[in-house]
């Protein structure tokens, strides 16, 4: 059904143009969510002037769009090249062949060397890989090299993620049978720490938890995002904010083209409380490098986080889990390992 979605996503994109505000400038562009990298040329083509004849794009926009290594063929990147495509997000994972069978990944270790030289064979300077630590292993070995990897192939963006087991997936039930085993906590603790130091000596500068850049290199997408920043998200399962709302479009193809073709967005919208907006903006805020700005939260919500967790911010500033300069508030190295119990203990409630 790729062609009615694809029809679909132009017609939400006219549906929704004034989400943002009429005179919102976009500033980023970012292709995710499922596979964009299968889009044709054609398909892409009717996409891009779609958002270009309804919204009004800065003129030197980042625009990413995520790819599998398996999709990144010569042809493809020779085509992506009359697009104003300039940041590729490519989900390697590991660049070990077992990881990749273990993760159920379709590409192979050789093929995740070999899409990033393609890709900047073709031109492309501004690359992130995704790649995932914590995979149950007898010892750092892999890890290390995934990381030596990666560096060797000069790419400017590396998001690492700790490979988290659902109970409702495939690998929750294996858990629970038995069929694999996770990595415990020292285990994973002991990797976080190593891709900080040594993508630090690399010249990387961890900007969130999960996310390092060269300098000049921090994802401007993302970057709005934890920051507060209001977007738009198009297509099935897409989710949007305003600042004051949150939007999630149906997560299912045929329901949300046939409410499309209606002229119908089909959404739930969810009117954030003040908690909800402090919440999240401690969330999100707290795992970057420019921290939770207690006094911008007090001017907007009239709450003092700070004087309502005195004793406990005290007792982390001791125990060098958080920092606290000119009412910000950002974690330490330390504190980075206990992110989410630290903002969570912080919520609102």
């Amino acid at each position: 059904m790729k062609d009615q979605l694809v029809t679909a996503i132009g017609k939400e994109l006219a549906l929704q143009n004034e989400y943002l505000g009429k005179k919102t400038l976009i500033e980023t562009i970012y292709f995710g969510g499922g596979t964009p990298s299968l889009l044709t040329e054609k398909d892409l083509g009717f996409i891009f002037e779609t958002i270009y004849k309804y919204f009004d794009i800065a003129s030197n926009p980042e625009i990413t769009l995520e790819a599998n290594p398996d999709d990144l063929t010569s042809e493809k990147l020779n085509t992506l090249k009359s697009f104003p495509v300039n940041r590729f997000s490519i989900g390697i994972q590991s660049f070990y062949e077992p990881h990749l069978l273990y993760l159920n990944r379709a590409h192979t270790a050789i093929e995740a060397r070999e899409c990033v030289q393609k890709t900047q064979d073709a031109g492309f300077n501004n690359i992130s890989i995704d790649l995932i630590y914590a995979i149950p292993y007898p010892d750092h070995s892999v890890w290390e090299k995934d990381l030596e990897t990666a560096l060797q192939l000069n790419i400017q963006h590396i998001s690492a993620y700790c490979l988290t087991i659902e109970q409702q997936t495939a690998f929750g039930k294996w858990l629970r049978t038995g069929k694999i085993k996770a990595a415990d906590e020292e285990f994973s603790t002991y990797q976080f720490i190593k891709l900080i130091e040594t993508l630090k000596e690399n010249g990387f500068e961890q900007y969130e938890i999960s996310n390092f850049a060269l300098p000049d290199y921090q994802a401007r997408h993302n970057s709005n995002y934890w920051r507060k920043q209001p977007y738009l998200g198009i297509g099935p399962s897409a989710h949007s904010f305003n600042s004051l709302t949150r939007q999630f479009n149906v997560a299912n193809n045929l329901k949300y083209i046939k409410a499309i073709e209606k002229n119908q967005v089909p959404s739930t919208l969810e009117t954030l409380s003040i908690n909800d907006q402090v919440n999240e903006y401690i969330m999100t805020s707290l795992r970057t490098k420019w921290g939770c700005n207690l006094k911008e939260i007090k001017v907007w919500s009239g709450l003092d986080i700070q004087q309502m967790n005195q004793s406990y911010l005290t007792d982390c500033l001791k125990r060098n889990l958080l920092t606290l300069d000119h009412e910000i508030l950002r974690l330490t190295d330390s504190g980075k390992l206990v992110a989410d119990q630290i903002a969570s203990d912080l919520f609102v409630v």
